[in-house]
């Protein structure tokens, strides 16, 4: 399996997962927020907003809620929403890089800060870090009834630089500045992804006996858990075993 492809699969399983809990909403609701306050209420115009509502069914979000959800942003007297990213080392030099979503930066930095020092890690400066991390474009498509060949062959001529079909889903890979293009293409292809987003992806890996890799995908859920906090990315080798368990 690609590295690509693993953290996409991590991505999707996770997502089945998370549907049922709120954090999950909260997460699309604050997408859907910073979209609405960026460029209007109207996702026929505003690419952000309609990639946010295509994330919100899904994880299966009601239309009521996403609706709710829009209209909520579009109230000038409601909060705003800051977009931030922390880096840093956990135990065995794996490195986080964590993006959030704030009402209150104070209170995010400092929550992020204390995780890694209660599990003996450190927060460093922003862009100390970047460099560990390619930022692409990850779609993830339900076949269906797309044919596989067909289907690869056009989304690489669109300018995919890579196309796995593993468990009944595509996963399409883009470069950053690719990302726009391909969910235009999507759009005139008529398929709407399961979920669609720019995650970043390990140049290189870290790799760490079973016992300490554990600690580390503890580390990554306790992070995910916080309010603020909307992806968290690691650079731990993740081995078939560790896949198998998450």
């Amino acid at each position: 399996m690609s590295g690509h492809n693993k953290w996409s699969t991590i991505k999707r399983k996770k997502g089945a997962l998370d549907a049922k809990r709120s954090k999950a909403f909260s997460r699309i609701i604050k997408e859907i927020t910073v979209a609405v306050k960026e460029s209007g209420q109207d996702p026929d115009s505003n690419p952000r907003l309609r990639l946010a509502i295509a994330n919100a069914k899904g994880v299966n979000m009601p239309k009521e809620n996403i609706s709710r959800a829009i209209s909520k942003a579009s109230d000038k007297d409601s909060a705003a929403l800051s977009e931030v990213t922390y880096e840093g080392y956990a135990p065995g030099g794996v490195a986080f890089f964590i993006e959030a979503t704030t009402d209150n930066i104070q209170r995010t930095v400092a929550n992020v800060r204390s995780i890694f020092n209660k599990y003996n890690g450190s927060l460093g400066t922003n862009g100390s870090l970047s460099f560990i991390f390619d930022r692409k474009g990850v779609f993830s498509i339900p076949q269906g009834n797309l044919v596989e060949d067909d289907f690869i062959m056009e989304i690489i001529d669109a300018g995919a630089e890579d196309v796995v079909l593993e468990d009944g889903f595509f996963t399409i890979t883009t470069a950053m500045e690719d990302f726009g293009l391909m969910i235009k293409k999507l759009e005139q292809m008529k398929i709407e992804p399961e979920s669609a987003e720019l995650q970043r992806i390990p140049k290189t890996t870290t790799k760490l006996d079973k016992e300490a890799s554990q600690k580390i995908i503890r580390i990554a859920e306790i992070f995910e858990d916080d309010d603020d906090v909307t992806n968290v990315f690691h650079n731990l080798e993740l081995t078939d075993e560790l896949m198998s368990e998450m």
